[in-house]
């Protein structure tokens, strides 16, 4: 993360921060018994669902559990609400959990969902020259620095015998870089869902090559280390509902996709794409999921994105039997 992202998501989390408790805060006067629980989320993901059906508030209401919704624009600035902590809990992809306990945050991994490789992918305009990836010599792409499709750049490069000094990486957030896209400014995109999505079904970008072979594309939720550690029994319930929030929506994906048009402002069509792309179900993060973000923490190290090498097995919360 630059400078530039740091203050931009340290400025998102002090406002954040006026406007909320500490993650999981005082007893109120009108019940004592009552503490609140604060979780992040972003517009789009299985939590902002979760949010607008309440089942989790009804799970957690026996055991004194508030709960307090807290919006970020991106999982930078919610794992940076995390360490600081203004929320206690939240879901972001497999990157900036890298970048966060690079920084010697206290953030632990608790449960993920399973891989969603179509979820993101490298495009090209519709009427773009290039054909393959060995045509990508020499050209500007355009993806978000140190995030997921950062590592699947690397990854489509080294399976085709390209290195990132073959190319000329531009960095720029979604936004940016759609407007780069669109106008001509970059060759090539590197982004994810639901923006892929989007770029597909408005701009007819062409997919060139997904994450299907080369990443597995995980999403990960997060805790405070001792709130996880302390509180056992919300961990799972939170786990627990997601899981069945996930198959709820595996079920219900156009139902799912207007519960999300409103938050995005992304068309119905757009969103049900995205989320037919998902992977469904939540698990406690297996030995198998903790050596493939061991493998991205790695190749983040040897590009120097990161400057210290991590042992991911030390941020996974230990499951209680």
């Amino acid at each position: 993360m630059n400078s530039q992202q740091i203050s931009w998501a340290r400025s998102a989390i002090l406002l954040t921060s006026l406007a909320t408790a500490l993650f999981l805060g005082g007893c109120s006067k009108s019940d004592p018994q009552t503490q609140v629980l604060n979780i992040g989320f972003q517009k789009y993901g299985i939590l902002p669902i979760l949010k607008v059906q309440g089942s989790l508030e009804n799970a957690l209401k026996s055991q004194g559990i508030k709960i307090r919704w807290v919006e970020f624009p991106a999982g930078p600035q919610l794992l940076e609400g995390l360490n600081v902590g203004s929320v206690a809990f939240g879901e972001a992809g497999e990157a900036p959990p890298i970048f966060a306990q690079a920084a010697n945050s206290n953030i632990v991994y608790v449960a993920n969902q399973p891989g969603a490789p179509h979820g993101e992918a490298l495009v090209v305009q519709k009427n773009s020259p290039i054909q393959s990836v060995a045509d990508l010599k020499g050209k500007r792409i355009a993806l978000n620095k140190g995030s997921n499709v950062h590592y699947l750049l690397l990854n489509i490069l080294e399976a085709n015998d390209l290195k990132l000094e073959d190319i000329q990486v531009v960095y720029l957030p979604p936004a940016d870089a759609r407007a780069a896209f669109e106008r001509g400014s970059v060759d090539a995109w590197v982004i994810w869902d639901p923006f892929l999505a989007a770029a597909e079904q408005q701009l007819g970008a062409r997919v060139l090559k997904d994450g299907q072979g080369l990443v597995n594309n995980l999403q990960f939720y997060l805790a405070d280390r001792k709130f996880a550690e302390s509180n056992p029994k919300v961990i799972q319930t939170i786990i627990q509902e997601l899981n069945t929030t996930t198959q709820w929506v595996a079920q219900h994906q156009d139902e799912a996709a207007s519960l999300l048009e409103q938050p995005t402002g992304l068309e119905h069509n757009i969103l049900k794409t995205s989320i037919s792309r998902m992977g469904f179900g939540v698990r406690p993060v297996s030995q198998e999921v903790s050596h493939a973000q061991q493998k991205v923490a790695d190749a983040f190290y040897a590009q120097k994105l990161i400057p210290v090498k991590l042992d991911i097995q030390a941020a996974i919360l230990k499951q209680t039997p």
